[in-house]
């Protein structure tokens, strides 16, 4: 009796992945390649700058008290202008007040309105950005006309008129008037993203898939269209604190009691022959919070730019 014996032979051959799987893998290693881009000396460097500056603006007692009594409102005449000495080590100002203490406290509504204008231009700029790019028709023409509008007042002259008009000027109320001139450029980009996304190949497979329009501009276009409106937003932080700081300077931001960069940089425009101290150290503060913003905006685009991977 012969005995057959038979071997079942199983496919080794890896199943295809899915294409709903594929495209998350890319999609998770496109976010792991740009957060490994931003790890490196050029992100650390800025970001940890920023972030001892954000600590110090939410938390300024205790850095004003490493030295001296870190009370900016405690202030001596007799001592107005003096220079820098050992506990007071950026000196005193005009009405001898604490000149270290004030530039710590100067950080918490420079950096507070550079972060809330760009969260806010950015939020109105997605939304109306979004909107435009896919719907456009009569909406797109509406907002093309307002943001046209928008673009024949110059950032600055603008800001100064509607500042000069404004009785109080707050935190608040500068926050409002610089975010009012920011979002017509994020728009007009975030429009451009959102019109070469809707019409790529996977949304048209979504859509003939029976997808609504709500899940495409959330779940597809968004998603694709915002990375250079990030961009645009971390290189513009510096700007909207440069800016605040200028009107300021001018007299028509923020006004005393409030401790400001800008406020201590027009008191000192007087005193810069006799006591150039009361420039320097704010303007150096002021300078570097700039920089970092802008560098670090810098290794965001690098991050999230495909070109330079």
């Amino acid at each position: 009796m012969l005995e057959t014996n038979v071997t079942t032979v199983h496919d080794s051959s890896p199943s295809p992945a899915s294409p709903k799987r594929t495209n998350e893998t890319k999609r998770l290693s496109a976010v792991r390649r740009a957060w490994r881009a931003l790890l490196i000396p050029r992100f650390a460097i800025p970001g940890s700058v920023i972030g001892l500056l954000v600590v110090i603006s939410l938390f300024p007692a205790p850095f004003a008290g490493l030295f001296g009594h870190g009370d900016p409102r405690q202030c001596d005449l007799t001592r107005s202008g003096a220079e820098p000495e050992p506990g007071h080590p950026f000196g005193f100002d005009v009405q001898g007040c604490d000149l270290y203490a004030n530039v710590i406290y100067g950080a918490n509504p420079s950096i507070t309105i550079g972060i809330v204008v760009t969260v806010s231009a950015m939020a109105i700029a997605v939304v109306l950005g979004l909107l435009s790019g896919f719907y456009g028709g009569w909406f797109d023409n509406v907002l093309g006309r307002i943001t046209d509008v928008f673009y024949g007042f110059p950032f600055m002259v603008a800001a100064i008129v509607i500042l000069t008009a404004i009785g109080t000027r707050n935190v608040a109320t500068v926050c409002i008037t610089l975010a009012i001139f920011s979002w017509p450029t994020m728009t007009r980009l975030m429009r451009s993203s959102v019109m070469s996304a809707k019409n790529m190949e996977y949304v048209r497979a979504a859509r003939a898939l029976g997808a609504s329009s709500g899940r495409l501009m959330l779940r597809h276009i968004l998603p694709n269209s915002i990375a250079p409106v990030i961009v645009l937003s971390s290189l513009s932080i510096g700007g909207i604190i440069a800016g605040e700081a200028g009107l300021t300077y001018l007299g028509v931001g923020l006004q005393p009691p409030a401790i400001s960069w800008g406020l201590q940089l027009n008191t000192a425009q007087n005193y810069f022959n006799s006591h150039p101290h009361l420039l320097l150290f704010p303007s150096l503060f002021l300078s570097v919070t700039v920089l970092a913003f802008v560098l670090l905006g810098d290794a965001v685009r690098d991050a999230l730019d495909p070109k330079v991977r």
